[in-house]
Order: C-alpha cells, then sequence, then structure tokens
C-alpha cells in the first residue's frame, strides 16, 4: 500500500500488527505532517481473509485457453531440435470424460468442418472466448488469432483481451502476460518477493500467534465459534485462549524410546560378548594346533574378521528408538475449516525403464493408488519417468488417468484401502465389512466390471500399437509407391524395393517421438527426443462436485472429484551422453518438477511399489513440518513386499535390516536412503548444508548463504556467488529462482518459541497457478542431454553418479553435510511392493546391492574419508555397508574348513580343550539372548531372524564374492559393469501365485554354494567311514568336525530346496543324496555285523 489511498480495509480484533514505516528518499519526513504522501509499507502474512492481488484476479480467458492447451499438447525438444508442441486430441484411443484429463470429450466446434471439441477449463465448463457464445476449437482459435483479424465468426467482432493482440500468434513458446502485466515467471516469483518482505520485517516485530486470531474466516482456532471469557482467566495476555496454545504447540510426532528392562541388558550382553571374543580369540591365538597349523591359521584369520564385521554391525544398534506420529494436530495445525490446505506440495516420481520386464499394469496401478493418496489435491503432482520412451508406457498412463477419473472418487467415497485396485479387488478378507454406506455394493460392482475392462485395455495394448503401427506403414508404402510411379512415369521402376522406416504411430495418427519397435536413429531407446505429456493438469484451488447422476453411474455429487497433475516424462537420450541409468532419470525429473510444480517435498518410489496406506504422505510430513523439521534430510519408509512365499525362503521380506538395522540407525543420524519409499527435502538434494550448521565443519554450502544473505555480502562476492550458480545447477533461470521458493515453502509453521526457522500460518493457501507453455518449455530444456554437461549434477546435486547402488550414496553426501533423517514405521503399511521369490533373481539382485557397496568403499564416499558432521556410528555403518561383501572371502573358507577337518582327521584345534568349550558355549548364548532381545524390541520373529541367517550364508558364498570380484576388476581394470533390470511379475497370474518360486534357472552365481555342500557331505561319509573302520577312532574330532558341517549345510537348506525346481518333480539332487546317504549306511552296516569269514576288524566297534 503507498500513500493514503488504501483499497483494502482490514477489521482487526484485537490488536493491529506492525507498521514498518521506509523511507525512500533522501529527505528525512517530519512529523508534522508537511508532506501529503507517506510511503509505507505493511507486512502481513498470507491468510484466507489476506491474499495478494494477484492470486485474487480470475484467470482470463487467454490463461484459460492457454492451460488447455498445455495439458493437451505432447512437447518434444532436445539438443539437436528445437522445442515443439504438438496439439492431441487423443492420446489413446479410449474415450476421455474428466475435464483436467488429456483430450477430454466435449462439444463440438461451430465451425463447419471442423470436428474439434470446444475449450474447456479444469471444472469441465466450456471456454468461450466471445461474449456471443460462438463455441470454437484451439485449433480454429490459434488459426484465426494468427491471420491477424482475431474476429469472432459469430458476432464478426474482435476478440476482447489484451492476449488477443499482444500475441497473436499464440506460439507455444511464446512468453505471455496475464492482465496484470506479470509474466508467469514473475508470478512464480511473487511468493519469494513476498517472503523476503516478511524476512525483512522481522520475526520479533510481528506476532504471527495474534495474527491468527485476527482472520475474519474460520481458520486455525476460528473466530466465528470464539468461546465466552469465563473460563476462570485462562487466557493469556492478548485474551486468546490457552488451551488453544496448548493444543497448537503440541508436538506432531513423538519418539518413543525402547524399554530400559531391554535396552540395557542388551548394551551389557553387547559388551558381554566383546570381552569374550576377544578372549576366546586370544586364547586360539596362544594354543596353536601343531599338527595341522594350517587349519588353524585359516580358522584364526577367518575367526579375526568375522569379530571385527560383526562388531561394526553391533555398534550402530546400541541406540534403537521408535516414533509415533499425532495426524489430528497436523490437521488443526494446517487444514482449515474453508478447506484450505497449508500444507506444503509433495512431487511423487515413479521410474520405469521397460515395458517388457515392468508390466504396464503394475506401473498403472501403482500411479492410481498415487492419485487417490488423502493429501490435498492441489499440493500433489505425480511424474511418470518413461527411461525407454516406450509408446506402450506412455498409452498406460493415458488409460490410467482416464480410469482414475473413477477410481479415485469411489475410493474418496467409501474410504477404500488399499487404492491399489489390483491389490484391493484380490484382498482375502471380506469387502463388505465396516462399510455402511447402501450404495457401496453396487458401486463396489460397477468399479470392478470397469477395472476389469480396464486390464483388458491394458494388456492389449502391446497388440493394439502394433497392428495401428502395421496399418499406418502399409498406408505410408502404399502411398511412396504411388508417388515413385508418378515420379518414373511410365518407366517401369516397380522393381525397386521401396526402404519405408517402420515406424511407431500414436492415436492419432503421428510418429511416437520416442522409440520405435523398430528402432532407428532418433528413435532407440539410446538415442530420443525428450517428451512431456501433462496427462492431468493441475486441479482448480476449489473442490469440484460432479452434476451429472443416473442409475448406471456412480453418485459423485457429494464427493470431490478432481485428481492430482499427472505428467509424463521421457528425458531425452543421444549417443555419446552418459545418461547415467536411474541416477539420471531421477535428477531430470527433479529439474523438470521445479520448473512445473516445485514441490518442496520428493517422494520417489519404484514402479512396483504403490500407496497401500493413504496417509502415508501425512504421515511422513508430520516429522517435515515439526520443531527441528527443517533438519530433516529426508523420511524413510519401511519397504514391505506382497506375493512372498510363506516361509520366506529367500529372506525377502528383509525385515531383519529394515526392523532391527533401521530403527537402530534412526537413533543416531537417521536410516539410509534404501531406493524407494523416500521422502525428501528438495534442497537437500541441491546439495546445501542444513539450517543452523555449526561453521567451519563439513564441505557444501548452505542455502541461506547462497540466497538471503546478499544484502550483507559485498557487490563482488555476490556477483561471484551469482556466477557460480549456473556452474552449479545448470544454465536455467526459472529452475534457479525456484531454489528459495521451495526452501521457504518447506519450512515448518512459525507457531512455537522454539521454531527459529518457520514460515508464517496461512502462507501456502495460495492458489496454484496455471500452466503456460513457456514452463513445459522450459522443462524440456532441463531434461535434455547436454543440461548437465560442466555441472554439478551427480557430483554434488542430486542422485549421484558413479555407483550402481546410488540410493545409498545420495544419502551418505547428505548426512555427511550434517542433515539428519528419520525413519517412519506406520501401524499400517505405508508402502507396498513385490520382490524376486526365485533363486538366481534374488541372488542377482543381492550381486548388484553387493557390487555398489564394493565401489562404495573403493571411492570418494567411503565412510572413512567422511567430514566431521558424520556422527561415529553412523560412520561406522555407512564403513559397514562398504565391507560387507568382504566377509565373503573369510566365510567361504570358513565354509570348506569343516570339510578339510574331516578330509584331514585334523581339527581348528588340538583338542577340545574345556577353556575353549567354555568360551564357545558364552559366544553362543550371549548371541541367541541377543537376538531374543533384538527380535523383542524390533517386533520381528524367529523364523524371521533365522531365514536372515541362512541366506547371509547363501548371499556371502555366491552373490558377495562375485560382488567383490567384479568391483576389484573395476577398480583395477577399469572394467565397467552392466546390471538388468529385475523382471516383475503382472500380478495377474492368480492361479499359481509362487510360480516363479519353483521355477529353476541356472547362474554361475550357484557354483560355488553347490561345491560346499557336495564338499561337506562327501567329508561327512568319509570321516564316518574313516573313524569307524579306524583301530583307534577319533570320535571328538569327528563329532567337532561333523557339527560344523551340519552348521554349514542348515544354512544353505533353503538354497539346496531352490535347486529341487517344480513341486512333484524329483531333481537328480536328490537321487546323489540318496546315494552318499545310501553308501555311508551301507558301510557302516558292513562294519557292525560283517560277513562270515571275514577278518575281524572295527576296533572298539567289534560286536562278535
Amino acid at each position: 500500500m503507498v500513500g493514503r489511498e488504501v483499497t483494502a480495509e482490514f477489521q482487526l480484533a484485537r490488536s493491529t500488527p506492525s507498521i514498518h514505516q521506509l523511507n525512500h528518499g533522501g529527505d528525512g519526513i517530519d512529523g508534522g505532517g508537511a508532506v501529503e504522501f507517506v510511503s509505507y509499507t505493511v507486512h502481513i502474512p498470507p491468510t484466507p481473509d489476506h491474499q495478494p492481488l494477484y492470486d485474487s484476479v480470475e484467470p482470463t480467458t487467454a490463461e484459460r485457453v492457454e492451460d488447455l492447451y498445455v495439458s493437451n499438447s505432447l512437447f518434444t525438444g532436445g539438443h539437436s531440435c528445437p522445442t515443439r508442441a504438438f496439439f492431441k486430441e487423443k492420446v489413446t484411443n479410449s474415450i476421455s470424460s474428466h475435464p483436467q484429463m488429456a483430450g477430454a470429450k466435449g462439444s463440438s466446434c461451430s465451425i463447419l468442418g471442423c470436428d474439434g471439441k470446444v475449450m474447456t477449463d479444469e471444472r469441465g465448463a466450456e471456454i468461450v472466448p466471445c461474449e456471443c457464445g460462438y463455441k470454437i476449437c484451439w485449433e480454429c482459435y490459434r488459426e484465426i488469432l494468427r491471420d491477424g483479424d482475431a474476429i469472432c465468426l459469430g458476432c464478426k467482432a474482435p476478440y476482447e483481451g489484451p492476449d488477443a493482440t499482444e500475441d497473436p500468434d499464440m506460439g507455444p513458446m511464446k512468453r505471455r502476460r496475464s492482465s496484470l502485466g506479470l509474466s508467469k515467471k514473475e508470478r512464480r516469483l511473487s511468493m519469494m518477493r513476498s517472503r523476503m518482505s516478511l524476512d525483512r520485517a522481522g520475526a520479533d516485530d510481528f506476532d504471527h500467534r495474534n495474527w491468527l486470531f485476527e482472520t475474519k474466516g474460520s481458520y486455525g482456532y476460528g473466530s466465528a465459534m470464539w468461546p465466552q471469557a469465563d473460563m476462570n482467566g485462562n487466557y493469556d495476555e492478548f485474551g486468546n485462549p490457552r488451551v488453544l496454545y496448548e493444543n497448537r504447540w503440541r508436538p506432531i510426532t513423538r519418539k518413543v524410546n525402547v524399554s530400559t528392562k531391554i535396552l540395557s541388558p542388551y548394551r551389557l550382553l553387547i559388551f558381554v560378548r566383546v570381552v569374550v571374543l576377544a578372549l576366546l580369540l586370544a586364547w586360539r591365538i596362544r594354543h596353536p594346533n601343531e599338527e595341522a597349523i594350517w587349519l588353524w591359521g585359516m580358522s584364526v584369520i577367518c575367526e579375526v574378521w568375522f569379530g571385527f564385521s560383526w562388531l561394526l554391525d553391533q555398534l550402530p544398534k546400541l541406540c534403537p528408538i521408535n516414533r509415533t506420529t499425532d495426524l489430528e494436530v497436523l490437521k488443526t495445525k494446517f487444514e482449515t475449516a474453508t478447506g484450505k490446505s497449508d500444507l506444503p506440495g509433495i512431487d511423487i516420481f515413479v521410474s520405469t525403464a521397460d515395458p517388457e520386464k515392468e508390466p504396464p499394469l503394475v506401473t498403472a496401478n501403482t500411479i492410481l493408488s498415487i492419485l487417490a493418496a488423502d493429501y490435498p489435491v492441489e499440493k500433489l503432482s505425480c511424474y511418470v519417468s518413461d527411461d525407454g520412451g516406450s509408446l506402450l508406457t506412455f498409452e498406460a498412463m493415458a488409460e490410467a488417468a482416464s480410469f482414475a477419473n473413477l477410481w479415485v472418487p469411489f475410493c474418496r467415497k467409501h474410504d477404500i484401502e488399499p487404492r491399489n485396485p489390483e491389490s484391493y479387488f484380490n484382498l482375502k478378507r471380506d469387502p463388505y465389512k465396516d462399510k455402511v454406506r447402501t450404495d457401496f455394493v453396487r458401486d463396489r460392482r460397477r468399479v470392478k466390471r470397469e477395472y476389469d475392462e480396464f486390464k483388458v485395455r491394458i494388456n492389449g495394448l502391446g497388440d493394439s500399437i502394433r497392428r495401428r503401427s502395421d496399418a499406418y506403414n502399409a498406408a505410408e508404402e502404399i502411398k511412396a509407391a504411388k508417388m515413385q510411379k508418378k515420379k518414373n512415369g511410365a518407366v517401369d521402376g516397380g522393381n525397386d524395393k521401396l526402404k519405408i522406416q517402420k515406424a511407431t504411430w500414436m492415436a492419432d495418427g503421428t510418429h511416437w517421438p520416442g522409440t520405435w519397435s523398430c528402432p532407428t536413429a532418433e528413435h532407440s531407446r539410446g538415442d530420443h527426443a525428450s517428451i512431456i505429456q501433462v496427462m492431468l493438469k493441475p486441479p482448480s484451488d476449489e473442490p469440484l462436485r460432479s452434476k451429472e447422476f443416473d442409475e448406471s453411474s456412480i453418485d459423485l455429487t457429494e464427493v470431490d472429484i478432481r485428481l492430482p497433475m499427472l505428467v509424463y516424462i521421457s528425458r531425452e537420450k543421444r549417443p555419446g551422453y552418459d545418461h547415467n541409468k536411474k541416477a539420471g532419470a531421477m535428477n531430470g525429473l527433479v529439474r523438470a518438477s521445479a520448473v512445473m510444480s516445485n514441490g518442496p517435498f520428493i517422494l520417489n518410489l519404484d514402479c512396483d511399489h504403490y500407496v497401500y496406506n493413504s496417509q502415508a504422505l501425512k504421515e511422513g510430513m508430520c516429522f517435515m513440518m515439526d520443531r527441528g523439521g527443517d533438519r530433516i534430510c529426508y523420511v524413510q519408509f519401511p519397504q514391505r513386499f506382497e506375493g512372498i512365499d510363506p516361509s520366506d525362503r529367500y529372506a525377502n521380506h528383509n525385515t531383519v535390516f529394515f526392523d532391527v538395522n533401521m530403527r537402530a540407525l534412526d537413533g543416531v543420524q537417521g536410516p539410509v536412503y534404501v531406493g524407494t519409499g523416500c521422502l525428501f527435502r528438495r534442497t537437500a538434494l541441491y546439495g546445501f548444508d542444513p539450517p543452523r550448521a555449526v561453521k567451519g565443519e563439513g564441505t557444501g554450502s548452505g542455502l541461506r548463504t547462497w540466497f538471503f544473505s546478499r544484502k550483507a555480502a559485498k557487490e563482488e562476492d555476490a556477483g561471484e556467488n551469482a556466477s557460480l550458480l549456473p556452474k552449479k545447477f545448470g544454465n536455467s533461470t526459472l529452475f534457479v529462482d525456484s531454489i528459495c521458493i521451495a526452501e521457504f515453502q518447506g519450512r515448518p509453521l512459525t507457531d512455537h518459541p522454539s521454531i527459529k526457522n518457520g514460515r508464517p500460518p496461512g502462507a501456502l493457501t495460495i492458489p496454484r497457478q496455471l500452466l503456460d507453455a513457456s514452463t513445459v518449455a522450459e522443462a524440456i530444456s532441463v531434461i535434455s542431454c547436454w543440461y548437465e554437461d560442466k555441472t554439478e549434477w551427480g557430483l554434488r546435486v542430486g542422485w549421484i553418479y558413479g555407483s550402481v547402488t546410488e540410493d545409498v550414496v545420495t544419502g551418505y553426501r547428505m548426512h555427511n553435510r550434517g542433515w539428519r533423517s528419520v525413519y517412519c514405521v506406520t501401524k499400517r503399511d505405508a508402502f507396498r511392493g513385490t520382490a524376486p521369490i526365485n533363486l538366481t533373481d534374488r541372488l542377482h539382485q543381492v550381486l548388484r546391492w553387493a557390487t555398489g557397496s564394493v565401489e562404495i568403499f573403493f571411492s570418494r564416499n567411503n565412510a572413512l574419508l567422511a567430514g566431521p558432521r558424520l556422527k561415529l556410528l553412523q560412520r561406522i555403518a555407512y564403513l559397514n555397508v562398504g565391507l560387507y561383501p568382504f566377509t565373503s572371502v573369510f566365510l567361504i573358507v570358513y565354509c570348506f574348513l569343516p570339510a578339510l577337518s574331516l578330509f584331514s582327521g585334523q581339527f581348528i584345534v588340538q583338542s577340545l580343550d574345556v577353556t575353549f568349550l567354555g568360551y564357545l558355549l558364552a559366544i553362543t548364548l550371549t548371541l541367541c539372548i541377543l537376538a531374543m532381545l533384538e527380535i523383542k524390541w524390533s517386533g520381528i520373529g524367529l523364523e524371521e531372524w533365522w531365514r536372515n541367517e541362512q541366506f547371509w550364508v547363501i548371499g556371502g558364498t555366491s552373490a558377495h564374492i562375485a560382488a567383490v570380484l567384479q568391483g576389484l576388476l573395476k577398480v583395477v581394470a577399469g572394467i565397467e559393469i552392466s546390471f538388468t533390470l529385475t523382471s516383475k511379475s503382472a500380478g495377474d497370474d492368480i492361479d499359481d501365485e509362487f510360480a516363479d518360486l519353483y521355477l529353476f534357472k541356472w547362474s554361475s552365481l550357484m557354483i560355488l554354494p553347490i561345491t560346499i555342500m557336495l564338499t561337506n557331505l562327501i567329508a561327512m561319509a568319509v570321516a564316518m567311514c574313516r573313524t569307524v573302520y579306524s583301530v583307534i577312532p577319533q570320535w571328538s574330532r569327528l563329532i567337532g568336525g561333523m557339527f560344523f558341517s551340519f552348521w554349514v549345510l542348515a544354512h544353505l537348506y533353503p538354497f539346496a530346496k531352490g535347486l529341487m525346481g517344480k513341486r512333484g518333480r524329483t531333481p537328480t539332487i536328490v537321487f546323489v543324496w540318496s546315494g552318499l546317504i545310501a553308501v555311508t549306511i551301507s558301510l557302516l552296516w558292513v562294519s557292525i555285523k560283517p560277513p562270515s569269514g571275514a577278518n575281524q576288524m572295527g576296533g572298539s566297534f567289534q560286536i562278535w
């Protein structure tokens, strides 16, 4: 507000906000009022009653038209081709009905000969650019404006509005200006200006708590039902009820420590076991076995390493904790009675690369579960990264967006859980339990019928695309033949075979700009342009209700039918540019989403991990928005799996890691990032230090140092920082400008004196701006193959490159800068996914993880090289991540030792001394008690713990040793390692859910475990025979060797079952084992009862 002409009136209740007088001239302003106009500024945070002027203005017709253009256009571009937008009236053969959906159905254009659809807004209402009501489609409207007349064909009057004249071309790449004269970029940055003004105002001069009660609408506690002043003086100095402060200042999350009755003995036993282990190793070193020094030496070296490895694994478990959230407090703080939400936005990333190994139906179900999540619709955006550039994935996402029009409102109406249709309709429990609405049965049957048809369409997309492409290619060949015949005239040139590229065609009869079924130049998996399609445009700020209802449809008149924004993205790939696999795809999504929606938080999910708990996003947001939440870089959710065999033969659930190790790390500096199911703070991914970081420690750069301390710095320093920004983030100005907005929006509320780095309440209730073509064109630019050249993307910014386990490295870098993470275990699983239950697939998965750990150990990301901000126990945990594959070398040796002992007739000790047996008993007892205590405070089962121990041996003798060899080859010889995607189950094979479990697929990783098993079996048979026929049997050595051999075979038992293949068949290995057992029993029988007349032998075993 300037001068005395104030257009907005504010009705203040109990106190007035602070007013700061700013002198803009060189002369002072005297207090006598000699100057007619006084310049001053009132800094008031945005609230439901006070919104900036640019947000209160309704979008113009031209803005809504361009919003329609953006949501119905396919944008392509890249390094060697300009950015283009192709208007698509349909993206799939199915008919779309939702107003947010690309190619939504509507009435036809009024111009004769045109069958285009009339433009509609986000609520499905038709956009009519002229007051006469003459309906026109987008293509015709653009042609009229391009001609320069801009005259309505109905009333012959010129189209009104500045946009029609200032931008007659309506080109998609031109920057348009709104009716207020602000460009899209300026409107996006207005939030930043408002935030910086609030910073200049100072937190001490403005009491946001008081302003909370001054709003005219219902906000926070609400002024409409203000309690009477008769509560025995339970008011503060401002007249506000103290109960409100107690409720608002209540923490959103709580840390629940493990009971001291469990934790104290647990820590004591760890200390006792360390002491006993040291005594045992000391005794072993002092008492060598002189008769078999080689056997003794190998065993001692292995035992020393096992003790060191166990210590690395056990020390980070000293401080386990649990956490709980309070969603009611979150609702009180961030949700208003008017329907406006003050929660920050979330951008959800779903990554896929190969529709053959990652079925589109699985990905589509994941998308549907995300769109139906219980989070403010206008604050949610979903980005699907198709790294293969497949039309099959593209059309599957379009089909999913179309089916979401029915599925999402159905979930909201009846509170469906889970919101993955495939999982929901395959539930083993009663679907009608706890459902009170009378129309639920009819609605469920309708949705089930529609979903079955949806599955048929998805599963038939491949054939549909193939038939369509063949038809169009045949037409192109006929057309080319006719043109050639016409060109040659009477000359017979039909013998020359035409070379027509076999293109892949979209539903509207145009070439697909991505990968073709028959790859060619610029249309292959490693060579194609960038593609962006807004499948579902951003929703309106107000709830949208369905107006139509008949007996054959679902009654949605009381349900919000809005859908979150859904965007399909395929980044550009070109030969000669390293695309850095999944990490590169994720970084492309980070940049594109920052330009298009800029949610301050990012949730990444694999295509086979869906939202199982619709409130999971709110659960994670509780930690980010609580006190001290601005120092949390990410919230990691545990991975839970479906489709695992009941016995969990290969420890696919991995509960020991997710429920023991991760809970324990949560009490140190936070859990490691495991690649999926993780809610990130966007600015932490940008490589900045956490707020209030100790100066002089670690490396990196603070966000406030980069952006908000420029007025205190010298001009040359500011210029130097500005010149470094393109080197760090790239040359996109819009992306760089979005960083400070994301930082501000990601702050907790300043509703408590202890919050030092917060934002005022109501600042995020501002409506989202409409997308324009220039914004999407900028997103095309930031996902091009050349954008990361000479920047820090993949080095210090975003997902880190150089390792197949980029997830662990990315989390490590954040912890190394001083950030902390949180482990969120919800009562109902937050996300669920699939895991390979086939033995070969499981071993290859473990091989990839172990290879990444070896790469970490031999890289600059080794925890030994970490900075001082990484806590000691966290450093030990990351060191163990890099070292655990090397344990396989010693484990393999130790698995062969029992067999060598049995073959040689020696043992690792000269005699079974009482001291040795005592130490061994103490080691075993402490291990068992520690396991029981871990089971007690973590909640896992004993069988799960034992399965983990078994697979540790299986993986250590197969995949881990291969990972060590591959890692050494990469470090020494520079040989790169490539891995293939793990195939995901399509999820529609109900006849045999565990068919993959019994499928035998040979792999070289199986050679070593099979060798260990056969060697120990043969050694046991040989040792038994030798002892039986010996004159002086050495029973102690036989028992010791047999016990350890049996221990090895017990750990490898699941692996042996995996070799047996399908049920009902007797594999060859069973006959081999049967033969060995038969030979052993026969020899024993001959020894016990030899044939008559034979020489007597057997020593003390002689019976007759």
